[in-house]
């Protein structure tokens, strides 16, 4: 698939921006500050619901608007001319309102998947230097654009979170012994919401980084000349041993059920949820050695890179064509890592890239560049 027109309006610093995009590579250069990643964010937030550079919704409205609005037409694919409008209203402090073929939907969340994405950006170098949280970003990221459905499992998994947290919270210093009261009744039934909700996710992360690893080790070997052996390992405190063949969600949740019952005194004590997906790690090595930590600046750009290119290529063996971002990264790598780089995603449906410098950005066959400069667009087409 890809984006055949991007619309924007009071979106970041576009009062109004219209481009016409086609498939293969498009390369949006201006110097920081211009707007060019603006242009790209939008296209991943109409997919995905979610921003690789924010967390609210406040800073993708323009100084003082009330709203955004960002609409997009998408082609199935080159050899597939059916096409979708998507249309979101991005509001602050409200939910968001969506369209698909200017129909209204129930929830914005569920023209997540229409467009499919998936966005390397320099804050990825966090993926390999930075805390869980940021690895398990990650490999959510990949999970939603596999099935997007999971957008909401997450969400939902998020809201029963912070609703145990707060019921723990006001439990902390009481009993820690189930009194029947309700309290505990209550408990009781968000224990059941998060361990259904959390081992849907558990599941789902578990069997996609087995999925993306060897796609993400194929291309590490591509992009590192030397060292060029990478591993994942999923790191949780759950027990994962000896798991059935039938049922492995099911069985998943038990676990964490029993897995709150044993912790149900520490959790009371310290008014926290201890257990669920919330607390888990990705152990990420080259070599023999650990990547946080261990790796140069090279190496970690490199496995970063590698392991959203392997999440890309594993969306592609699902059957989808997602479009590639490439967000101001070409700056960040040696020339021979840019050429292997170019090499690597030269057959992807659409690419879209930012750079402050075009000289950065190789030469790609038959390509488009636009020029950014204080929320303007200019350009083929533009």
């Amino acid at each position: 698939m890809f984006v055949t027109e991007l619309a924007l309006v009071d979106f970041r610093n576009y009062t109004e921006a219209s481009l016409t995009l086609s498939s293969g590579v498009t390369v949006f250069v201006g110097a920081n500050g211009q707007g060019k990643t603006n242009l790209v964010e939008a296209v991943e937030y109409l997919s995905t619901m979610s921003s690789h550079r924010v967390s609210a919704t406040a800073p993708l409205i323009r100084a003082g608007a009330e709203t955004a609005v960002v609409r997009a037409k998408v082609q199935a694919g080159r050899e597939d001319e059916r096409v979708i409008s998507l249309e979101l209203e991005i509001a602050n402090g409200r939910s968001n309102v969506a369209r698909l073929n200017r129909a209204p939907v129930a929830r914005a969340r569920d023209i997540v998947g229409a467009l499919r994405t998936v966005v390397f950006s320099p804050v990825d170098l966090g993926i390999v230097r930075g805390d869980p949280s940021d690895r398990r970003a990650w490999l959510d990221s990949l999970i939603v654009t596999r099935w997007p459905r999971m957008a909401g499992v997450r969400q939902d998994y998020d809201k029963v979170l912070k609703q145990r947290n707060a019921l723990l919270k006001g439990m902390a210093g009481r009993s820690f012994v189930p009194t029947g009261g309700d309290e505990d009744v209550t408990l009781t039934v968000w224990n059941e919401q998060l361990a259904a909700l959390g081992a849907e996710l558990l599941h789902a992360r578990l069997d996609t980084l087995a999925d993306v690893l060897p796609h993400a080790q194929r291309a590490y070997e591509t992009i590192a000349p030397v060292n060029n052996r990478i591993d994942a390992t999923y790191k949780t405190g759950l027990d994962l041993g000896a798991m059935p063949d039938d049922d492995v969600r099911a069985e998943l949740q038990r676990r964490l059920l029993e897995q709150m019952e044993r912790l149900r005194r520490d959790e009371v004590s310290r008014g926290v949820t201890l257990v669920g997906p919330q607390r888990d790690d990705v152990e990420l090595s080259i070599g023999a050695l650990p990547a946080k930590g261990y790796a140069s600046h090279g190496e970690s750009w490199s496995l970063a890179l590698a392991l959203r290119l392997g999440g890309f290529s594993l969306v592609r063996d699902d059957g989808v064509q997602p479009v590639l971002v490439l967000d101001d990264v070409f700056a960040e790598l040696d020339v021979s890592r840019r050429e292997r780089l170019a090499a690597a995603v030269a057959d992807a449906e659409q690419v879209l890239i930012t750079a402050a410098v075009g000289a950065d950005v190789p030469d790609f066959p038959a390509e488009r560049r636009f020029r950014v400069e204080a929320g303007t667009v200019s350009g083929p087409d533009a």
